[in-house]
C-alpha cells in the first residue's frame, strides 16, 4: 500500500512520479545538476521519488521542465 493516513485522517501520497518533458539545453547549470540529482536523464524519462518537502522543492524549482504526478495514478 502506497498511502499513509495522517494525523488529520486524510490520505497522504507517499510517492511522486516526475517526468522530464522539456530539454534542459540552455537552462542554468544549477538546474541541470538538480535534474541529475533527481535521476532524470532524457526527455520522457520518469522516476519515482518519495513525497518529501525536499523532493517537492526540487520539482517546483524545475516546474518548467518537469511534470509531477501521483505515482499511484499513472507514472507511465
Amino acid at each position: 500500500m502506497a498511502t499513509n493516513a495522517t494525523a488529520s485522517g486524510t490520505l497522504a501520497i507517499t510517492k511522486l512520479a516526475i517526468t522530464l518533458v522539456r530539454s534542459p539545453i540552455g537552462t542554468p547549470k544549477a538546474h541541470r545538476i538538480i535534474l541529475l540529482g533527481l535521476g532524470l536523464r532524457r526527455i520522457r524519462h520518469t522516476v519515482i521519488r518519495p513525497n518529501t518537502p525536499q523532493v517537492r522543492g526540487l520539482a517546483r524549482k524545475l516546474s518548467y521542465l518537469v511534470d509531477v504526478r501521483d505515482a499511484e495514478k499513472g507514472a507511465s
